[in-house]
């Protein structure tokens, strides 16, 4: 009930869901980069895989010569040729 309640009062009054809920924001620039938000951890790193934790799932980000162009604590860029984005 609480859960159901917090999500009401954030539609109702407007606010960023990232925000409130701490959900990963995923960017994606065609095929060649994505943009993570609000991830925890990295879990798994490969050149044709990389998977993170974040505070409601698992993501999982599949490719070829996939990279780390950059991260910090709260933001990360991938870049290669991604396949695909699987949430679970």
């Amino acid at each position: 009930m609480k859960g159901k309640l917090k999500e009401e009062l954030t539609e109702s009054l407007r606010l960023p869901k990232d925000l409130m809920f701490g959900a990963v924001i995923v960017t994606a620039t065609g095929d060649r980069e994505i943009y993570i938000e609000n991830y925890k951890g990295l879990l798994e790193y490969s050149d044709d895989k990389i998977k993170l934790q974040t505070k409601t799932c698992t993501l999982t980000i599949c490719g070829k010569n996939l990279v780390i162009s950059y991260y910090t604590n709260d933001e990360m860029k991938i870049i290669g040729c991604i396949g695909c984005i699987r949430y679970s």
